[in-house]
């Protein structure tokens, strides 16, 4: 027998009992598991085995001989089982020349471009892809305001100010009221300038600070 040629996208589930190998492709990674193929040499060991472990001596002997020229007839036989395996799935498969995967024919290789799909992806699957994600962007920008956040957001109610917790008591306050809803303290809401930030004092029509116009653009 002369070279074997592997790669490395296969596993080998052969045992004492037998041979079986899995090959996957290397982007999806599903891929295809060859049948069980059954060794003679796996049977007659199991036999040489339990001979060996009730009678022992001759027998026991007779047994590690026997196991010596198995192992080296058992690598012939799975050298040839693997050989078979890849010719039988090599075809299910395919090398990409331009990052040299092996990829499944199926599913990851680009027919018309003569690449796999990582390096020269359907334009339809991207296209597809790419609307539907358009879309859900589309959907997040508009999706209706609930009434009272669009309230809040209200220049009016910018520039009034707001307050998260009573300041006598320090229970949270859910939206902008007047009185704490947990001791009747009343809130004092506070106006500051929409231009340097300072605060205002109430009934004022020109910030003291920057002499910005209050109320006005």
């Amino acid at each position: 027998m002369g070279k074997i040629e592997f790669t490395r996208n296969y596993s080998d589930l052969s045992t004492n009992q037998g041979f079986q190998f899995e090959f996957y492709c290397d982007r999806c990674g599903s891929g295809f598991r060859t049948r069980f193929q059954p060794s003679t040499l796996g049977t007659v060991s199991s036999a040489l085995d339990a001979a060996s472990s009730l009678f022992g001596g001759v027998l026991g002997r007779a047994a590690d001989l026997g196991e010596r020229a198995r192992s080296a007839t058992w690598e012939k036989a799975h050298d040839v089982a693997f050989v078979k395996a890849m010719e039988e799935l090599k075809p299910d498969f395919i090398q990409c020349s331009r990052c040299s995967s092996w990829v499944c024919r199926i599913s990851c290789w680009n027919t018309k471009k003569g690449l796999c799909k990582a390096c020269a992806p359907d334009l339809g699957v991207e296209m597809a892809a790419a609307q539907a994600s358009r879309t859900v962007e589309e959907i997040w920008a508009h999706s209706k305001m609930a009434e009272e956040d669009r309230e809040m957001l209200k220049e009016k109610s910018w520039r009034e100010g707001a307050r998260a917790t009573c300041p006598a008591c320090n229970a949270p306050l859910a939206a902008k009221v007047k009185f704490c809803p947990e001791c009747g303290a009343k809130i004092q809401t506070e106006s500051h300038c929409t231009q340097c930030g300072a605060k205002l004092s109430p009934g004022i029509k020109f910030c003291a600070e920057c002499g910005a116009k209050v109320g006005g653009s």
